[in-house]
């Protein structure tokens, strides 16, 4: 039977206070999980979970303490308050941590109107599998595919945020996700790639079919691959990594990287840091996104906001407590799991989108590599030195020529941003909707 969560969260505060906590603030997250694993024709791995997680975090002056548990017993939540304030007692001060105020609170209590529940009954197992045998056959049907894995996956949670300051609220999301992995030739000359598909709706999902001959023809495609020259190329980022170079820039501008003094963004507030005509926006209510969210981990109401606008750097990332190091408001970005205090936190993000698909940034570019796939990564995070390995196509003429591998792709984050001409591809029910990217003039290392 479902746990009331907001009664528990009610019961754990009570139990905090009557512990000795000046205050406090609870996080409790219900949920179930299915995830089936299919390989070679067989079932290989079926998995069922269902839980509670239980957060407290209790504040004593400037002190703070973090205590979790996945048991609901009443003496347990008890021992769980106890151990908590026993704990901040020991804790070393922190002139920054506390609640918010009471009028900082969102009015917001409940994702109504963000559609991250499905309301359809949970999947079968046998659904599941049928999913994703599906896609296995698809994939194997493509001619030089060896071996392939697919997993079929459904999720559903439910989460209540309540404090000592009176906020109290919760809300449920669903998710389901089918993803494909094909090999492709034999030994050491073997190739894999992938395709995947998650959403918050099933009806919202990609069919296994696509997924999986999708994933087969991007296998076969890689086969043959080999090291171009070392040298000074443009590189463009296809729309499935393009993300992580924006994930590079939103790492340095949340406000704990700042606060350390440890970002190469640090001084760069109100500076250009893309192009002009790019801006990156953040919009936690949209509908039938994964990253959606109506408050943040301290109850503050989230807002649009732009991180970057028309080029130019706009702001941190910010809780509380980073927002009271710096000086300024918070942006009700924090988020936490049961066992830690809240910390900044960004939710779905978007890239402003070009005028031309990638297809014409590959004409554009001339002769370069088109980078699909990336490894590992060398980020010094007080100079945006850059460096990753990386394979995927070498262009010539515009037109793919051959498959690569084995390749570093090296620059400076504050140079690279700032030259990105981006893509018309980029998918717009993604959490971070980023088309491909075209960098003129990064440094390639292969033989």
């Amino acid at each position: 039977m479902a746990h009331d969560l907001s009664a528990l969260a009610d019961q754990i505060l009570t139990a905090a206070r009557a512990a000795g906590a000046e205050a406090a603030d609870v996080v409790a997250i219900g949920g179930t999980s299915l995830s089936i694993d299919v390989r070679g024709g067989r079932l290989e791995e079926a998995q069922r979970s269902e839980g509670i997680d239980l957060g407290l975090r209790v504040l004593i002056g400037r002190r703070q303490a973090c205590v979790s548990a996945s048991e609901t017993a009443p003496d347990v939540l008890v021992q769980m308050a106890e151990r908590a304030v026993a704990m901040a007692r020991e804790a070393p001060e922190d002139p920054f941590i506390g609640l918010a105020d009471a009028g900082q609170l969102s009015k917001v209590r409940d994702a109504e109107g963000l559609e991250l529940f499905d309301h359809g009954p949970e999947p079968e197992p046998a659904a599941l599998e049928e999913a994703a045998r599906e896609a296995e056959a698809a994939a194997l049907a493509v001619g030089g595919v060896t071996q392939v894995q697919s997993s079929a996956a459904y999720g559903r949670r439910r989460i209540h945020l309540a404090a000592s300051n009176g906020f109290s609220g919760g809300y449920q999301r669903t998710d389901r996700s089918l993803s494909c992995m094909a090999i492709a030739g034999e030994g050491l000359k073997m190739e894999r790639d992938y395709d995947y598909d998650s959403r918050v709706f099933a009806e919202d999902m990609r069919s296994a079919a696509e997924i999986g001959g999708r994933a087969g023809a991007r296998a076969v495609e890689r086969m043959g691959a080999r090291r171009p020259k070392t040298g000074a190329y443009p590189v463009l980022f296809d729309e499935r990594i393009s993300s992580s170079l924006i994930g590079h820039l939103v790492s340095a501008s949340n406000g704990t990287m700042i606060a350390r003094g440890s970002s190469w963004l640090r001084d760069r507030l109100g500076e250009q840091v893309l192009p002009e005509g790019l801006s990156l926006i953040e919009d936690p209510h949209r509908p039938r996104v994964p990253g959606s969210r109506p408050f943040d981990a301290e109850g503050l109401r989230t807002e649009r906001r732009a991180l970057v606008e028309a080029g130019v750097l706009t702001g941190w990332t910010l809780d509380l407590a980073t927002a009271r190091k710096l000086g300024m408001e918070s942006t009700a970005n924090a988020a936490r799991g049961p066992s830690g205090p809240p910390s900044p936190s960004v939710s779905n993000l978007a890239l402003t989108q070009g005028e031309t698909s990638r297809e014409a940034l590959m004409r554009q570019m001339g002769t370069g590599l088109l980078v699909t796939s990336m490894i590992g990564s060398t980020i010094n995070p007080n100079t945006g030195d850059y460096s990753r390995g990386a394979s995927g196509f070498w262009v010539e003429n515009g037109e793919i020529a051959y498959p690569v591998n084995e390749i570093t792709v090296a620059g400076n984050l504050r140079e690279v941003l700032l030259r990105m001409t981006p893509a018309n591809d980029a998918r717009t029910h993604l959490g971070r909707v980023v088309p491909s990217l075209l960098v003129e003039g990064l440094t390639l290392a292969g033989d």
